[in-house]
């Protein structure tokens, strides 16, 4: 395990990738490439609900700082720096979306053995504050975040929660939506599944008394084939194969399909990453 809480944001995140990374209804093709400079590239072209799009990144690195600048169809260029450490366990990003000069954004991390702060400003005449904070230890950690805006003076959001860690499990309770939902979660990893893991996560609206219940599983077939599987209590089936076809290269294969509404049209997503 890590040192130290972790981030806020970080809270859950296990059980959530598990129920919902990779999942997805559209066709994407990822190929990443390298320069002797160093210069890492990246083209992505998708196409989601019948649309096109696509994007071409380059990332570079020089010793603490990292570079990031993508070329988007729709004649956007986001460009964000890194750099870490420059004070001890200190981590700052700049970033910015190119035609909207009102995007840029500032943020800092801070990871301490027994805290984690993180605070972002928008760049702009009236900026959104992003702030959070995390305490504990890697077992047990409890952790707040806020979005306030200047121009109305009020928050946007604030959400709460605690996480608990073990080596083979995470749980998690978050109350999100300024008190309104409230979200448990629990991952186990599992020896009989081959290194794969069950989650489980119950999710509550209070003003609208909406309950979500959502089990998942991952079932690891052989060290180049995932499976997943997912399903809720509102009938919502989900489930995708991924295999590595070469070191570092997948494809994906998910669908989804509404098991209280079979005459509707299951939907399915194809993503294929390649990294020569």
């Amino acid at each position: 395990m890590s040192k130290g809480p972790g981030l806020f944001s970080d809270f859950g995140k296990k059980a959530k990738d598990l129920l919902n990374k990779d999942y997805s209804p559209d066709q994407k093709i990822t190929i990443y490439s390298s320069s002797f400079s160093g210069v890492a590239l990246t083209s992505n072209v998708a196409n989601k609900g019948g649309l096109s799009s696509g994007d071409v990144g380059a990332r570079y690195k020089y010793e603490n700082a990292e570079f990031d600048v993508k070329l988007e169809t729709e004649s956007n260029i986001v460009t964000t720096l890194s750099v870490t450490d420059f004070l001890p366990s200190t981590k700052a990003i700049a970033s910015i979306k190119l035609p909207d000069y009102n995007s840029g954004k500032f943020e800092v991390q801070y990871l301490h053995q027994h805290a984690s702060f993180t605070g972002a400003l928008g760049l702009n005449k009236s900026p959104t504050v992003d702030f959070s904070a995390a305490i504990g230890t890697p077992s047990i950690a409890f952790g707040a975040e806020a979005t306030y805006i200047t121009a109305s003076g009020e928050f946007a959001k604030y959400n709460t929660g605690v996480s608990l860690t073990k080596p083979d499990s995470n749980a998690s309770v978050i109350l999100a939506d300024k008190g309104d939902s409230i979200r448990f979660s629990y991952l186990r990893n599992l020896n009989q599944l081959n290194g794969g893991a069950v989650v489980g996560e119950m999710s509550r609206r209070f003003s609208t008394n909406e309950n979500t219940l959502t089990v998942g599983c991952s079932y690891v077939v052989d060290p180049q084939t995932l499976l997943k599987a997912k399903l809720n209590n509102h009938g919502n089936l989900g489930a995708l194969v991924q295999h590595e076809l070469m070191p570092k290269s997948f494809l994906t294969i998910s669908g989804a399909f509404d098991t209280k509404a079979l005459q509707n049209t299951p939907k399915f997503g194809l993503a294929l990453s390649l990294k020569p």
